[in-house]
Formats: C-alpha cells, sequence, structure tokens
C-alpha cells in the first residue's frame, strides 16, 4: 500500500468554547497548536492535505506557516463535525478521485505522531483483506482513536453523516468494521486551558 494513494483531513472548524476561543492558535512550545499538527501532516503526505476551517478562518490564515495545504472553509461549522468531515472529504476527492483512503485528523491534538500515521497507512492492506472501513490507532497509554484512516466504504457514507460524531457513532456500533493497529504512546485532545497546561508541562 503506498502513501500515494492517501489523502489528509485535518479538521479545524471548531470554535473551541471549553478553551474560551482560539484554541488552534494557542501556543504550545512557541508553534500554535494547529501548526504542530500540519508539521506532523507534513511529513507523512506532503502536498496532499486539506485542512477545514470555520469562522477562526480569517485569523488562522494569518497565523500559521502554510506551504502547500488546501484550505476550505466549512460555511456552518455549527452543525457539527460531521459537516466538516463531508467538506473536508468532498474537497480532497475533487483534487484526487484516485485516492483509496482519508486520513481524518484533529486540529486540537498537537501530539499526533507521524510514526502513528505511517502504521495506519502500512496497515490498509490486512484491513481491506478483513474487510474493514477504517483503521485506528489503539495507544497503549489510552487516549482515544485518532486518527483514523477511512476507506472506501465509509467515505462513500460520509456525505450522508450529520452531527458532531463523524464515523464514529457507525463504526463504533459496528466494530467488526474498524482495523486497530497497536502503536506507542497516547495522543489526548486539548479542550480546555488545563489540557494545554499539561502538555506543558510534560504531558503526553
Amino acid at each position: 500500500m503506498s502513501g500515494d494513494e492517501i489523502g489528509i483531513v485535518v479538521l479545524a472548524a471548531g470554535a473551541g468554547i471549553r478553551f474560551g476561543g482560539g484554541k488552534l492558535l494557542a501556543d504550545l512550545e512557541g508553534r500554535p497548536m494547529l501548526q504542530h499538527v500540519l508539521d506532523a501532516v507534513r511529513e507523512v503526505a506532503p502536498g496532499r492535505c486539506v485542512v477545514v476551517m470555520g469562522a477562526d478562518a480569517p485569523v488562522i490564515e494569518t497565523r500559521i506557516d502554510w506551504r502547500d495545504e488546501v484550505r476550505v472553509v466549512n460555511p456552518t461549522p455549527a452543525a457539527g463535525l460531521a459537516s466538516s468531515l463531508r467538506v473536508g472529504v468532498a474537497t480532497c476527492l475533487d483534487l484526487q478521485p484516485s485516492l483509496t483512503g482519508i486520513m481524518v485528523v484533529l486540529g486540537d491534538q498537537p501530539r499526533t505522531s507521524p510514526d502513528v500515521m505511517r502504521a495506519l497507512i502500512r496497515a490498509v492492506p490486512a484491513a481491506r483483506a478483513a474487510g474493514a472501513w477504517a483503521v485506528v490507532p489503539r495507544y497503549a497509554r489510552g487516549g482515544g482513536n485518532n486518527p483514523a484512516l477511512l476507506l472506501g466504504d465509509a467515505l462513500a457514507r460520509v456525505p450522508d453523516l450529520e452531527g458532531d460524531r463523524g464515523m464514529g457513532a457507525l463504526l463504533a456500533a459496528q466494530p467488526s468494521l474498524v482495523h486497530a493497529v497497536d502503536v506507542a504512546g497516547t495522543n489526548p485532545d486539548v479542550d480546555t486551558r488545563a489540557d494545554l497546561a499539561a502538555l506543558e508541562s510534560g504531558g503526553p
């Protein structure tokens, strides 16, 4: 399986209400949180990343070190994560219809690892052989199952998604459709300023 067949969508349209606003641009180790995510993505799939932004797009545009990312704005981010996923996947496939999978990366997970993303891509053949729709990490220290690599059957369902969970509800209801890959570490969300402070103090 070649990484050239995989696109990446970074979801960065959330309002960050629990954080108090401005979450994706909050400083972590001298860089905005979203910059950490994009720098990790660039190591894995340069030139094949779509970033979905929301109401903060004008500010984010001026604060990020952009390279070849394609930036789009979700006109209705308040409709939930699924609306951003629909925009991102549609844009990715419009740009490169031959993609066989799209990895969905969250903009508020600054510890997203290039090694984990590569491990998911390497696992695609086994996932397909098992009839899975998605490949996700299973972290040794817990902490969710993102990023998620969606394969063809899952991508076909994205246009019908609604709400704030993306593919999560569908895949949780049918665990046989998910191929989990054991990886090291963890990958926490940063939802609050306390979460950010924990990372700054040497957390995961």
